[in-house]
């Protein structure tokens, strides 16, 4: 060393050999630098402990909503202990890559995972990542129509960045205790050890601290499964259709032949949106609902209309009306967006273009219809009835534009009430029952609808969804109430307008959301006959269907994909 090296070093040294209160600012300034790297190590440790449990929990999250406690977090994952062990066996740059890989995958999972807890909690099924992405596209109509347009957006806008900040996040997350574990390998080797032993006795005890979330968890490694499988599943599923769809009885049967016992008959089918099984039996809502149905058989037996009830199993629950639509009207079961488009694609013989070859007047109405609808030239209809095409003026109604009473007033104006036509069927979609449930309408006189706009006051008054539906009573008085309404309506109209000629046929698309029903409702919604001439009825003495407007529990259930073939031979030669 150097006489002017030695000469630095002893002055670098004296500071240090001062007393401190000689030392004076030069104490402070290393003591200065000493906190900021006790704030950093402080805050190194924090996010790592923040990114453990950001992946912690995206492993042992359960799918379910109602499973989403804070004891369903206690539990082991397997897949972190795989995860682990692969990391700790690799070297650094592979480890890096590694990790950043499996955290992106982790987050894209996390978003399955996410988007199966809406699925299921709305639809009571999981999400389909092949043939679900169409029904973005309806939540956000949905959206625009219960909010407005830019709640929609700002919801549209805040998804997608919730999902690249998922994403993003997870795999900075895993890379950052990738690197730890590195760096600790043999405690984090011992640790995934032990661990592994314990989820071991936990899975061959099926050891549960919150029934039925197991302490040996796998529910990452079971869903990468279930979305990987669903790909190939899709594609078979697209094959068996196609041999179902083929498969037709009534497709050289002559146009005349198939409905020659309805001759001279109107004809109506109509859908209740949510009107299912548990509006008729659950304790919450079955009282009222059931007092408007057994009221309503006096009133319509007083009129000269009898009834026959039993129940459909839907191929769906919570939404996607279309998709029952397509199974009641084809005879085929219509559970996914592809069957859908598959169906309307061929030259299947439906309900309603089965009555349009055989020359009756085939209208549908369908007030939450917005934009052009082309599936009405594959149904057999002549006229479609839009909610633009039937001069409602007033406030919408949430996601309904308008009240049942005002559609049902619309097709008696504009198609039932006419006096210079023939036979008619009309396909009607009834959608004052539809989520969110609110505002309700009220049952008005006949007379007293006029363009709608009186409604106005009613829908200012009431509390909006968002606010409705942080209250679960709420939630649920209104479904009661919506679904009352809707049958109100219907029943109303029959007996004011019917003709002796009517034959109608009234059923619910689907059960409503969990919210509504339950954890583990059936699928099965009411269908009703409703007709003045006894020869209709007769035709379906064989069916079994109970009397009246309500069936009853032991009333017999079908497939809805079944009631298309009944009917053709019911009504056929």
């Amino acid at each position: 060393m150097s006489i002017s090296d030695r000469s630095v070093a002893a002055h670098a040294r004296e500071p240090e050999d001062l007393p401190a209160s000689a030392a004076g600012p030069a104490a402070g300034e290393e003591q200065g630098p000493g906190r900021r790297r006790r704030a950093h190590q402080v805050l190194s440790w924090v996010v790592t402990v923040l990114a453990a449990l950001l992946v912690f929990a995206a492993l042992v999250a359960p799918q379910l909503l109602s499973q989403l406690t804070p004891a369903a977090f206690v539990r082991i994952p397997v897949e972190g202990l795989l995860g682990v062990a692969l990391l700790l066996v690799l070297p650094p740059r592979p480890r890096r890559v590694a990790a950043a890989v499996g955290g992106a995958a982790l987050g894209l999972l996390t978003v399955l995972k996410i988007l199966d807890m809406g699925f299921l909690e709305v639809l009571s099924r999981p999400f389909d990542p092949v043939l679900d992405w169409v029904l973005l596209d309806d939540a956000v109509s949905f959206l625009t129509d219960s909010v407005g347009r830019a709640g929609a957006i700002g919801a549209v806008v805040g998804v997608v960045l919730l999902v690249l900040a998922v994403v993003v996040l997870m795999t900075l997350a895993v890379v950052r205790l990738g690197t730890l574990m590195g760096r600790r390998r043999a405690l984090s080797a011992r640790a995934v050890a032990v661990l592994a032993v314990v989820w071991l006795g936990c899975a061959l005890s099926g050891a549960q601290l919150v029934p039925p979330v197991p302490l040996a968890a796998r529910s990452t490694a079971s869903l990468a499964y279930q979305q990987a499988s669903g790909i190939p599943a899709g594609v078979q599923d697209k094959a068996m259709f196609a041999k179902e769809s083929s498969a037709d009885a009534f497709r050289d049967t002559p146009d005349g032949a198939r409905l020659s016992a309805l001759s001279g008959k109107d004809v109506i089918f109509t859908f209740v949106e949510s009107y299912g099984r548990s509006a008729v039996e659950d304790p919450r809502y079955a009282p009222q609902v059931g007092a408007v149905l057994d009221a309503g058989t006096r009133d319509l037996e007083a009129a000269g209309f009898a009834s026959r009830s039993a129940y459909l199993t839907s191929p769906i629950a919570g939404g996607g009306s279309w998709l029952a639509h397509a199974t009641f009207s084809s005879g085929l079961w219509i559970d996914n967006q592809q069957r859908d488009r598959s169906l309307v694609s061929s030259d299947r013989l439906t309900l309603t273009s089965a009555f349009e070859r055989a020359n009756w007047h085939t209208v549908a109405v369908m007030p939450g219809t917005k934009g052009a609808w082309p599936e009405a030239g594959f149904y057999g209809l002549d006229k479609l009835y839009e909610a633009d095409d039937m001069g409602y003026r007033g406030l919408n109604f949430s996601w309904s534009p308008m009240p049942d009473q005002f559609a049902l007033s619309t097709f008696q104006r504009t198609e039932y009430g006419r006096p210079d036509r023939g036979p008619l069927m009309a396909e009607m979609v009834l959608t004052s029952s539809h989520t969110p449930w609110t505002p309700v309408p009220r049952f008005r006189d006949w007379d007293d609808l006029g363009d709608g706009t009186g409604y106005d006051a009613a829908v200012r008054a009431t509390d909006a969804p968002p606010v409705v539906w942080q209250d679960p009573d709420r939630v649920r008085a209104g479904y009661r109430d919506s679904v009352e309404y809707s049958l109100k309506s219907l029943i109303s109209w029959v007996q004011k307008y019917g003709k002796d000629n009517l034959v109608l046929v009234f059923l619910g698309d689907h059960q409503p959301a969990p919210i509504i029903t339950g954890d583990g409702a059936s699928r099965d919604v009411p269908v009703t006959i409703v007709a003045k001439d006894p020869a209709v009825l007769d035709r379906i003495a064989g069916w079994g269907w109970q009397d009246g407007l309500k069936p009853g529990p032991q009333a017999p259930v079908w497939r809805m994909d079944a009631f298309r073939d009944r009917f053709l031979s019911a009504f056929g030669q």
